[in-house]
């Protein structure tokens, strides 16, 4: 099966997905967006990467930035923070204008460190199936998550356990979106921290009544 663009879903969604439902719900179902100083510090790191006139070429190295990607076959779509092309004669593909064969390695940039979660993976595995399918080239095995935290890159193996939670995590939100579904508010220690609390109100959501959820403020 292969989805028309109208039935694209965005990577990056697929980030919020795995991190909180209820979190891409907002965004991507009913279209609610709030900032707070970790998001905007994050899209100012993102300022350089994302920049498509920048482009590299370090000997054997090319580097291409903001590349927008998709997959027809997941029905997905976004863009590339970073895509390091290496110089393949064995595994790389032809681009034009470019001798030789060349390998896709995507990079994609993160504001903090290592999570405990597969979120970042997960999205990054996901731009490497979609480069996979626009280049027609072998499987890619490994890429990066550059944590700004850290200020280092971590390397991401991209085995089948983590391509098919690729898959299964797109069909998932496939079927939120296409029920207009928001989940309910499941809530954690990461709630403290994310930008959408005043539009999701976990406290609330959680109290039986409007009358318990205000004995609870006031006691």
């Amino acid at each position: 099966m292969a989805y028309d663009d109208d039935d694209f879903l965005t990577i990056s969604g697929i980030q919020h997905f795995a991190f909180c439902r209820r979190q891409w719900a907002l965004i991507f179902v009913e279209c609610l967006w709030a900032d707070n100083v970790l998001t905007t510090s994050g899209t100012l790191m993102h300022s350089r990467t994302h920049d498509a006139s920048i482009k590299e070429k370090r000997g054997n190295l090319l580097i291409s930035r903001d590349m927008a990607i998709f997959s027809r076959v997941l029905g997905i779509t976004g863009k590339c923070d970073v895509v390091e092309f290496h110089q393949n004669e064995k595994d790389g593909v032809k681009i034009f204008g470019r001798d030789g064969n060349w390998l896709p390695i995507p990079v994609e940039y993160k504001r903090g460190e290592p999570k405990k979660n597969d979120a970042d993976k997960l999205q990054l595995c996901a731009q490497t199936i979609c480069l996979e399918e626009m280049l027609n080239c072998p499987p890619i095995k490994e890429a990066y998550l550059f944590y700004g935290e850290i200020k280092r890159r971590e390397t991401v193996v991209l085995d089948e356990k983590l391509r098919k939670k690729v898959t299964d995590i797109v069909t998932e939100m496939r079927g939120y979106h296409q029920r207009g579904y928001t989940p309910k508010v499941k809530p954690t220690k990461a709630c403290a921290s994310c930008s959408m609390q005043d539009e999701c109100l976990p406290n609330m959501n959680v109290s039986s009544t409007v009358g318990g959820y205000i004995n609870a403020k006031i006691t």
